[in-house]
């Protein structure tokens, strides 16, 4: 009687994409932001694939909005105007890209950004503030060895 449906799945993504949001760090919270920028970018590109133009135009959308509206707007202006000028002129970059990839339909801008959102994804993670603690504690534990 109660099949699957597109509204159920959608509705379950959403609910566990805010409890995700709702429980997470500020740290978190942009690595979220990096991975949903990502998984967009890979939409669109299957998308484009399929030559489902909509749904590529929809999937890089959201992945601009990502940039743009979360990680752009995330910068500490305060702590490093340096950094957050350097960053944000990148986001700017990968956001003009992903537009010129839309227009275009050109995959190879698409991937461009998402190795541009790999790389810093990756150095994010290697800045988490567990792995800080732990790195730390290393250097006490080898300091009083």
């Amino acid at each position: 009687m109660f099949g699957p449906s597109k509204f159920g799945t959608r509705a379950y993504e959403h609910t566990g994409v805010e409890t995700g949001v709702m429980a997470a760090d500020p740290h978190k919270l942009i690595q979220m932001l990096f991975e949903g920028a990502r998984v967009s970018i890979s939409k669109a590109l299957f998308a484009l694939e399929q030559g489902d133009i909509a749904r590529k135009g929809e999937s890089i959308s959201r992945a601009v909005s990502i940039i743009v509206e979360g990680l752009n707007a995330s910068l500490s202006w305060d702590a490093n105007p340096e950094m957050a000028d350097r960053l944000a002129a990148l986001y700017d970059y990968m956001a003009r890209r992903l537009t010129e990839g839309n227009m275009n339909n050109d995959p190879s801008a698409l991937r461009e950004t998402d190795r541009l959102l790999a790389e810093l994804e990756g150095a994010w993670r290697q800045i988490a503030p567990s792995r800080r603690a732990n790195i730390g504690a290393n250097a006490e534990l080898q300091a009083t060895a």
